[in-house]
């Protein structure tokens, strides 16, 4: 088998790898100042949609993480860049908030409840039975179905909410239409966001702490992947999935001497 190239660049994701309820994990300040400091391309990812790059900016830098706005790929991001691949100036109805609404108007969308070419779901803290009518409607009407991320739950303080996932399992209920999602575990989030930063997956590396979107995204965009152990997936539940990560490791802190 062969070697595989040295790691130039580094994707990770946010929470669970950096943060944990809005805490930094031990070892991430040094992480990302040694990634600044080396100077070599790497993002910092995340599905939720709720959020702008640049409120994720202000929110990590808060947390004494200085992550510039250039450096943060989140699936709202991603949602636009395929949309406005797919089809550039076209038009939408959009369930979210500005972290998705932002982005659809940064690449030039119109944002519409008149036959819209896309119904494009992503988190929002109050879905409305409203609001996912008109999207049923919608649908059912032509228009093509897109979801930012298939998390079917998100953490709180309060414990687990339904997410994007289980708003769009209850659309295409009602619909019979299944949507595209945008974000992890789809490499699609992956490729755009290493094209991003100029790099390649050959020599790039994925840190996630769940198996089910992070390593799997990782391993099919082809990147070395690296699992660490304070998020959602443990030890034990590793060897329950037909894939492995690269490597498991504690912690980030684990990874700071690899950059």
């Amino acid at each position: 088998m062969a070697e595989r190239k040295p790691i130039e660049s580094w994707l990770t994701d946010m929470d669970g790898v950096l943060i944990h309820e809005g805490v930094p994990i031990p070892g991430a300040d040094a992480f990302i100042k040694k990634l600044r400091e080396t100077g070599k391309p790497f993002l910092v990812l995340t599905n939720n949609s709720i959020y702008t790059a640049r409120d994720l900016h202000a929110r990590l830098s808060r947390m004494g993480l200085e992550v510039p706005v250039e450096n943060i790929w989140t699936s709202a991001l991603a949602t636009a860049k395929f949309l406005d691949d797919q089809r550039p100036g076209g038009t939408a109805y959009v369930i979210g908030e500005a972290g998705l609404t932002t982005a659809l108007h940064d690449i030039g969308y119109v944002l519409t409840d008149h036959d819209p070419d896309y119904v494009v779901l992503g988190e929002t803290r109050t879905y409305s039975f409203e609001a996912m009518t008109k999207a049923v409607r919608l649908i059912n009407a032509g228009a093509r179905f897109i979801c930012t991320n298939p998390d079917e739950t998100g953490p709180s303080l309060e414990g687990p909410l339904p997410a994007t996932g289980s708003v769009a399992a209850l659309i295409t209920k009602a619909t019979g239409k299944e949507p595209y999602f945008a974000g992890k575990p789809n490499p699609l989030m992956m490729r755009t966001g290493l094209n991003a930063i100029g790099a390649h997956s050959e020599s790039s590396a994925m840190i996630g702490d769940r198996m089910d979107t992070d390593i799997l995204a990782g391993l099919e965009a082809g990147m070395q992947t690296f699992l660490v152990l304070t998020g959602l997936t443990t030890t034990t539940e590793v060897d329950r999935y037909p894939f492995r990560p690269s490597k498991v490791v504690d912690s980030i802190a684990d990874l700071v001497d690899r950059v």
